[in-house]
């Protein structure tokens, strides 16, 4: 059991990764965009925002109907949607959030790690895995959220 639910832990893993094949559906649809109208303040190859896609992918739909095995009011799917969608777009800020910190601590020390020194390897290392719970946080939140939906 989860510390913060009392929900099976794996339907807690499967709602993360029913968001995370949200955002990698979205991210298609991301990239596409980008590369048709590239940003033109080169700011981090994301684009200038989201793309939030809503349609399943077949892994989507299995992810689906393993949390929904019924299916919910149609006022539950809306929620679920908004959801997603909230997500979606959390995930990309996160994203953006992950490529500044990058692309900031590159442009003080170089882009090669082989030469950084033990106390700079230590300290991009910890600036990414900060980013990086702060991510694996918001999923488990969002994930949660949706759990409480239907009959998740």
């Amino acid at each position: 059991m989860s510390e913060t639910t009392d929900r099976p832990t794996s339907q807690q893993a499967l709602a993360e990764e029913y968001l995370q094949e949200a955002v990698y559906r979205s991210r298609g649809a991301q990239a596409g965009k980008a590369l048709l109208a590239p940003d033109s303040k080169g700011q981090c190859g994301l684009g200038q925002e989201a793309a939030v896609v809503l349609d399943l992918s077949p892994r989507g739909e299995a992810l689906f109907r393993a949390l929904w095995p019924q299916d919910p009011a149609e006022s539950d799917v809306q929620r679920i949607q908004a959801i997603m969608t909230a997500w979606i777009e959390e995930q990309d800020q996160l994203d953006r959030k992950r490529n500044h910190f990058l692309k900031a601590f590159r442009g003080r020390h170089g882009a090669r790690r082989a030469d950084y020194s033990p106390e700079l390897l230590a300290e991009f290392e910890q600036g990414l895995e900060a980013v990086n719970q702060e991510v694996s946080a918001a999923r488990r939140a969002a994930a949660q959220t949706l759990l409480t939906l239907g009959r998740a």
